[in-house]
């Protein structure tokens, strides 16, 4: 599933397709991907896209209306969860849906021409949600969503981290902290050299203040090489992320630890597959 890097790379390769954009066309093909929430799609058409950003793991776009916009509830946001699969990326105007695309829309640019925007989701799990505020605010996952981690401080994180649950599974707790998931949690915890099972609520505070260091430069050093492609995911320009060559513990079990040579461990910690060194990790 995409992380935080990833989303973060895709808000960033799309922006300059469609910012500034005005849909004029929504179709959803496949019904289950609209959130239960959603505003229909089609009152999408007349909004622009004045902004392309991200919360935790959710590309957001944020959206005003034009002179063409319709009456009634309009949409301030549409929110898209890639989830495991999903995909979104611009062609040209006239392309057809492909095998599993699962919503398009039309867009008209500022110089009067236009482009396609398209969802795609081999696994159908993705979500695309036209929302208000206030349906967003009904929304637990978005409700409860933790702090963003390149904007905490160690106190912050101190205060989160409570109680006996294992480090790894605190991580990736989006109540917690928001946008961290499997690749970066390992990845993190190797680099703060603390073991993914310890407890979370006993970290000294400078063990707080090395993982939140850990967490922060793996993010941005991920996000510097367009995040990490494993199986499906590619940014909104078609291009694959290079991080993943850079894995010091994220599916590198059985494996030698690139730092002392031991044999990197596997184990599952809360259902997930989790990779650490019995030796740098204490």
């Amino acid at each position: 599933m995409p992380e935080l890097p990833e989303v973060e790379t895709v808000a960033r390769s799309l922006y300059p397709h469609i910012h500034n954009c005005v849909f004029t066309r929504a179709v959803l093909l496949l019904p289950s991907t609209l959130h239960p929430l959603s505003l229909p799609l089609t009152s999408l058409c007349g909004m622009r896209i004045d902004k392309v950003g991200r919360r935790g793991k959710l590309l957001v776009l944020n959206l005003s209306p034009t002179s063409m916009a319709g009456k009634g509830r309009l949409p301030e946001y549409l929110v898209v969860h890639l989830r495991m699969t999903g995909r979104i990326f611009t062609r040209q105007a006239n392309d057809e849906q492909g095998r599993h695309t699962r919503c398009l829309f039309d867009l008209n640019r500022q110089d009067g021409s236009s482009i396609r925007l398209f969802f795609d989701d081999t696994r159908t799990f993705g979500k695309i949600f036209a929302a208000t505020g206030p349906l967003l605010a009904k929304w637990p996952f978005w409700h409860e969503l933790g702090p963003e981690p390149l904007e905490m401080n160690a106190d912050m994180l101190a205060r989160r981290l409570k109680g006996g649950r294992p480090l790894k599974t605190a991580l990736l707790d989006q109540k917690i902290i928001a946008g961290i998931g499997n690749i970066y949690a390992d990845e993190a915890l190797f680099q703060s050299g603390l073991l993914p099972m310890r407890k979370a609520g006993s970290l000294e505070d400078g063990e707080v203040e090395k993982l939140l260091a850990a967490i922060q430069d793996v993010l941005r050093r991920s996000i510097s090489q367009c995040g990490s492609s494993i199986r499906d995911y590619r940014d909104a320009d078609g291009n694959v992320g290079a991080f993943q060559n850079s894995f010091m513990a994220y599916g590198r079990g059985g494996e030698q630890c690139k730092i002392c040579g031991h044999i990197m461990q596997k184990c599952r910690i809360g259902g997930r597959a989790t990779v650490y060194c019995p030796n740098c990790q204490k």
